[in-house]
């Protein structure tokens, strides 16, 4: 038996207003939206944003990581369009930002 993963989906209040604000982050475009489930075909990363009723409970126990030779003006280029900056990280050799969405999912983008 073999699993590959297929796509990473977000819960969320409202699906095609949060894959929106990703797809512009992203420079994608919507590929399908099924009014309560919207996919972005984001390639190599397939990303879903699914409704659902209740609100985040607190930190994300998975996040994704994206990676930028520019990490900083990607950074200033987020928060611009919405994204919160909640901490700013340093291992050797190694820096990321870890971010908010517009509603509150966790992102890093190291560089």
């Amino acid at each position: 038996m073999t699993l590959s993963a297929k796509m990473i989906t977000i819960d969320c209040a409202e699906p095609r207003e949060l894959a929106d604000w990703w797809a512009a982050a992203l420079g994608v475009e919507v590929a399908e939206d099924f009014g309560e489930f919207v996919i972005l075909a984001a390639r190599p990363l397939v990303l879903g944003f699914q409704r659902v009723p209740e609100a985040k409970p607190g930190k994300n126990r998975v996040h994704i990581d994206f990676d930028s030779p520019d990490r900083r003006g990607e950074v200033d280029r987020l928060v611009t369009m919405g994204a919160k900056v909640v901490g700013e990280h340093t291992a050797p050799g190694f820096e990321w930002t870890t971010l908010q969405d517009p509603v509150g999912n966790e992102f890093c983008v190291s560089g």
